[in-house]
């Protein structure tokens, strides 16, 4: 369903090109806003913003760079006027290895990319957001910080870090207008859970499937338009999994 809720404001989705940020971009636009496509993948990217329409268009940004986000911004006020209004901050990246034989390096890149990309992304749309008089800006954690699996460590400790991050974010920002909440997507339909046994991961949850990436982007949109007395908060789109460990636990 279109609406104009959104109408005259301008977003950037991080990691937007596909699953998750893909819906993001789309609830976005069919809310009435303008929106940059941001992402490492180009050719899905552009098509992505090709099939959106006018009010979208694509910027290649890899989050751990800072002069890439200086550019995302100056594309975002390029497109939207001179405003940037909304922030989703949705890249991630995951590779699941043993802590033991983890290299440096892994650890590194998937802080990178997920908790300091996150925080790039603030710096360089704050100052846009203030001009503006205000702003919302959406975190991604993860349903990982509340039930941390195996083999994911600098996974993990990203994702909790990241709820820490939008608390002190809320705090610091408030007084300029502008919102900062986080999503804690559960086990969502996709390329991450390719592979996974669906009936056996979500047994002991109340809703038994995975979510589907438009389920999140629900919670993002109600963030960024009806939410107005909502922040430093941390939503859960997971089904009833942490719920669910409840259950099992009882059980």
């Amino acid at each position: 369903m279109t609406s104009a809720e959104l109408e005259g404001k301008t977003a950037i989705v991080t990691g937007g090109a596909r699953g998750i940020g893909a819906a993001h971009c789309r609830a976005l636009v069919g809310a009435g806003a303008s929106v940059v496509v941001a992402d490492v993948l180009r050719e899905e990217g552009e098509a992505l913003a090709a099939d959106l329409g006018e009010r979208a268009t694509f910027a290649f940004l890899d989050v751990t760079d800072r002069e890439q986000w200086a550019q995302c911004v100056d594309v975002a006020l390029r497109l939207g006027r001179g405003s940037l209004d909304i922030l989703v901050n949705n890249a991630g990246i995951n590779q699941p290895t043993p802590l033991v034989d983890m290299s440096p390096e892994t650890w590194d890149r998937v802080l990178a990319v997920n908790l300091t990309g996150h925080f790039n992304g603030i710096q360089a749309a704050v100052p846009a957001m203030r001009r503006a008089g205000g702003g919302s800006i959406v975190n991604t954690a993860s349903i990982t910080a509340v039930i941390p699996p195996s083999q994911l460590a600098p996974y993990v400790a990203s994702k909790m870090a990241i709820v820490g991050l939008t608390q002190v974010a809320a705090l610091e920002l408030g007084a300029y207008g502008i919102r900062v909440n986080a999503l804690q997507p559960g086990y969502t339909d996709t390329p991450m859970m390719a592979g996974g046994d669906e009936a056996a991961i979500t047994a002991a949850m109340p809703i038994h499937r995975y979510g589907q990436p438009e389920e999140v982007a629900d919670m993002m949109l109600y963030l960024v338009t009806r939410a107005t007395y909502t922040t430093g908060s941390v939503l859960a789109v997971d089904g009833g999994a942490v719920a669910g460990v409840g259950y099992a636990v009882a059980d």
